[in-house]
């Protein structure tokens, strides 16, 4: 799939965790070179000569890999894809910083500027591509913001609180910016991204209620928690995990208000 400056290369992973499976992003500026690749996927070699393709098929030669985070269906494939292309070995993508401007150089003018968005995980970054010639700006949101539904937050390393912070600047920064597309790290396309992120802010802030009515009606633990919030899952083991750790970093996220509101402070906001 082709948008413009950004071409997907679906991973074969498909799974209850991965929908249709991983987006690979392949982005290049008209004319540049060099091409980025976004999130290289698992260590399949079918995936890494389509995505060596795809960029191929635009003139380009690879200049650079980067990761929205670094989860093995993301991330396992950067060692291979690296050697493909006859660049220099890495433990993993380099993570660019908070702020970055990824551009000029061999990837001529594609204009690709980092933001840091924890929550999903520790690491979770997206990248916003401007436009040019009318085009409009496109959100690389990895997990943070899914083709459809919502993205676990998995405790430890996973934190509601971080996560929606994140959504809330994601927010600010579509309603800046009306024609947003949201290209994420699995599932489809997203247009109307305002309401996108509204309705994933109302979402959690529905659960968190859910959370709180089971913890006064007696649940305690992450699995009694799922098992009052989210019923169907109970035939489902690999999302009622996945679950199961989201309601970990639910119950943190109360407890980091409740201990804020002891202190007398401001407790972390819900959405």
């Amino acid at each position: 799939m082709t948008q413009a400056r950004a071409t997907r290369v679906l991973a074969p992973n498909p799974g209850p965790m991965t929908l249709e499976g991983t987006n690979t992003w392949v982005l290049h500026a008209p004319g540049a070179p060099g091409a980025v690749v976004v999130d290289p996927g698992p260590d399949d070699a079918a995936h890494r000569r389509a995505v060596l393709d795809a960029v191929a098929a635009r003139g380009a030669v690879l200049a650079r890999v980067l990761l929205t985070h670094g989860h093995p269906d993301h991330a396992d494939g950067v060692p291979g894809l690296l050697a493909a292309a006859r660049l220099p070995p890495h433990p993993r993508a380099p993570a660019p910083g908070e702020g970055e401007v990824l551009t000029g150089g061999a990837l001529g003018g594609l204009d690709l500027r980092v933001l840091a968005t924890p929550g999903h995980t520790s690491d979770s970054r997206c990248y916003l591509l401007l436009g040019a010639g009318g085009e409009p700006d496109r959100l690389l949101t990895g997990d943070t913001v899914l083709g459809r539904g919502s993205s676990v937050v998995a405790a430890p390393d996973g934190r509601l609180g971080p996560h929606l912070a994140s959504l809330r600047r994601l927010l600010d920064l579509a309603r800046e910016r009306p024609d947003l597309v949201l290209l994420p790290g699995h599932g489809p396309v997203r247009t109307g991204a305002a309401a996108v992120l509204e309705e994933l802010l109302e979402h959690r802030a529905r659960r968190l209620e859910q959370v709180r009515r089971a913890l006064a009606a007696g649940a305690r633990t992450p699995a009694a928690l799922v098992a009052a919030v989210y019923p169907e899952l109970a035939d489902q083991p690999v999302l009622r995990a996945a679950a199961e750790r989201t309601a970990a970093a639910a119950l943190e996220h109360l407890a980091e208000q409740e201990r804020s509101a002891r202190r007398g402070g401001a407790a972390p906001p819900d959405p």
